[in-house]
């Protein structure tokens, strides 16, 4: 339950509306938020994860929700510079990460191999989703205006905001932008091409190869550096094709009828006079002290990022350096803040790192923020990592939380003649068929149980279902009040169906069970100073393994004539070890990272973020004498215990 509710815009001016809606834009669901925007953002506990380095910039990665981590800034007073988001587009497409297995480090034969270069096809893999970007249209413009309103509540009077999005719902978000923050304030559409095709093809065949973003400024003045472009090879072949006596490229151009004999006097001291072969006069302009083309909203020279990219991390939705460096340098200063509430990869937070700004980003799975996190630490950036709970946060991320969901609600099955607002229904001998209805943790506007949503549940839901239902069974992650809203729905007499309320938590408390680990300390022998090694000899993961037995069985049942091979795990587990830390400054409280590894793909270790070409051990090893171990496995789930000799 929040802590309490922060408005989305200042307090107002005694007997000013404290919201005007005029909702430009009409559709279904448009006016069914106003009550959730009028209550204010939702306010969490906030816990601090991590601390990495001497964070004195204030620098901050969140897990959790745009609104509420929004909300949590704006309580802290703390307004950005600069906004970039890459939000799902509403593409109808479910995203996965590949996901590893790694090298077992007690075989032998893996040692062997230390110095050959596998094929990534070789590995041993399965996937996983990450999130799902499949929205009812009216419900994801609610969820953006909900979340761009949030979003213009924490930016600073001459702060700017770029959204990035596609053909899919950007002319809709255009729409909303230009309300919330006014056709007089916006800058610019600029259409991005990524140069590799999106892979989707119309009726007659044309692809769709650009991104478009739309660049606002939340008031009538904003940062603003122009950018100058680099001239192409062939413009420069076109443009500059005259060479001097020194070897300078130039172009030259008419001396203005104007132009008074003293400034062709300079000119021609300065050799800045060129005399044609008819004899005209006319002035040379320098390659070389030409700063470019002025930049436009048109970019094509900047490419998506490929396979083979330095970059690449292997993130679905990951957007290039080059992009990000682009928008930081021209609408923010050093020292600025630079804020991605999608912040995905991470790219917004290491180009704000590199350009000498500082940073806040956030995202709701896990995944996400573990790239983020591992990423920042690669290039020497120090941060916060915090954590909104609010209860959303149950699995890795909201995708893989409703499919547990599904799962685990006894006797749930999916209702053709129920409408889509309904997770499907059960059956009893005494109610007959009950529909069920369960929080979208995708929509932020749906997750918390309040009057507004069983107003609508009474009001709306239940009057569409078929005749002869009895009782409906509502489940809730967060909830305002229980007490108070099971009056609410006994005070209304609209209804003879009974509403039946149960929290969703303990079911999935059920079915989660934690990492195990075997080790042992011994004195360390690969540092020159001594130290201590955690030696790890089994690791133990159900979660994980799970998810390979269920991949096991599609793969065998898909398989054609070709035998499947099936995905095996030895018995010590340590493949499934994707990352491990020591904490040698503090038994309890925010994590700190004294000594880590980290094992790609390749089974190649990344030590405190250098990378190398040398296969794990089975072993971390650190200085000081190590208080906590966190391991995270191969999908992203972490587990923390204190180390005992």
């Amino acid at each position: 339950m929040p802590i309490k509710y922060v408005p989305y815009v200042p307090e107002p001016v005694k007997g000013q509306a404290v919201l005007s809606f005029n909702r430009v834009l009409k559709y279904q669901g448009a006016d069914d938020i106003n009550a959730t925007l009028q209550r204010g953002m939702p306010l969490y506990e906030m816990e601090t994860k991590e601390t990495v380095g001497n964070n004195t910039d204030g620098n901050l990665v969140i897990r959790g929700e745009c609104v509420s981590a929004c909300a949590y800034l704006k309580e802290k007073g703390i307004q950005v510079d600069l906004v970039y988001i890459d939000p799902p587009f509403a593409s109808g497409a479910d995203y996965a990460k590949q996901v590893y297995i790694r090298r077992n480090p007690k075989v032998a034969e893996a040692i062997d191999k230390a110095e050959q270069e596998l094929d990534v096809d070789e590995l041993k893999a399965f996937e996983e989703k990450m999130y799902g970007d499949v929205w009812d249209k009216e419900k994801y413009l609610n969820w953006m205006y909900e979340n761009l309103l949030a979003i213009k509540s924490v930016m600073n009077e001459t702060a700017s905001i770029y959204v990035h999005l596609d053909w899919h719902i950007g002319h809709y978000v255009k729409i909303l932008l230009d309300e919330l923050f006014g056709e007089d304030n916006f800058q610019s559409e600029i259409i991005w091409r990524r140069m590799t095709p999106s892979g989707f093809k119309g009726k007659y065949g044309i692809g769709h190869s650009h991104d478009m973003l739309f660049w606002y400024s939340k008031g009538e003045n904003c940062v603003y550096n122009p950018i100058m472009i680099p001239y192409s090879q062939e413009y420069i072949d076109q443009r500059f094709s005259k060479v001097d006596e020194n070897g300078r490229h130039f172009k030259d151009e008419k001396i203005g009828t104007a132009t008074t004999q003293e400034t062709i006097d300079r000119l021609r001291n300065e050799g800045r006079i060129y005399v044609t072969s008819s004899g005209t006069l006319r002035i040379k302009h320098y390659l070389d002290e030409a700063e470019g083309i002025a930049l436009d909203d048109t970019w094509t020279d900047i490419n998506a990022v490929n396979s083979q990219a330095d970059e690449r991390i292997d993130y679905a939705t990951q957007k290039p350096e080059p992009l990000l460096e682009r928008i930081i340098k021209a609408s923010s200063n050093a020292g600025m803040v630079v804020a991605d509430f999608f912040g995905g990869s991470g790219v917004t937070a290491a180009v704000a790192k590199k350009l000498g700004r500082r940073f806040i980003t956030s995202d709701i799975g896990i995944n996400s923020i573990q790239t983020m996190r591992d990423r920042l630490v690669s290039i020497g950036a120090a941060f916060d990592v915090l954590e909104i709970k609010d209860g959303v946060s149950l699995y890795r991320n909201p995708v893989q939380t409703m499919d547990a969901i599904r799962k685990i609600i006894p006797g749930l099955k999916n209702e053709d003649g129920l409408d889509s607002f309904w997770e499907g229904s059960i059956t009893t001998t005494q109610d007959g068929m009950v529909p069920v209805y369960v929080p979208n943790l995708m929509d932020s506007s749906s997750k918390l149980l309040d009057e507004v949503m069983i107003n609508r549940i009474i009001h709306q839901a239940i009057p569409d279902l078929p005749a002869g239902v009895k009782k409906v069974l509502v489940y809730y992650i967060d909830i305002t009040d229980k007490e108070a809203i099971e009056r609410f729905i006994a005070e209304d007499d609209s209804t003879l169906v009974k509403i039946d309320l149960q929290d969703l938590k303990p079911l999935l408390d059920d079915v989660v069970f934690g990492d195990e680990v075997e080790y042992h300390i011994e004195p360390a022998t690969d540092t020159l100073l001594g130290g201590y090694s955690v030696v790890i000899g089994r690791f133990l993961s159900d979660r994980v393994m799970q998810k390979i037995q269920e991949f096991n069985l599609k793969a065998s049942l898909n398989a054609s004539k070709k035998p499947y091979k099936p995905i095996e795990i030895s018995d010590e587990g340590l493949e499934l070890i994707e990352y491990l830390s020591l904490d040698c400054t503090a038994a309890s409280g925010p994590w700190h990272s004294d000594s880590e590894i980290k094992i790609d793909k390749l089974g190649y270790v990344i030590k405190n973020g250098t990378k190398s070409k040398s296969f794990w051990d089975g072993r971390i090893t650190s200085e000081q004498k190590p208080l906590r171990l966190k391991i995270r496995n191969i999908c992203g789930d972490e587990t923390e215990w204190k180390v005992e000799e």
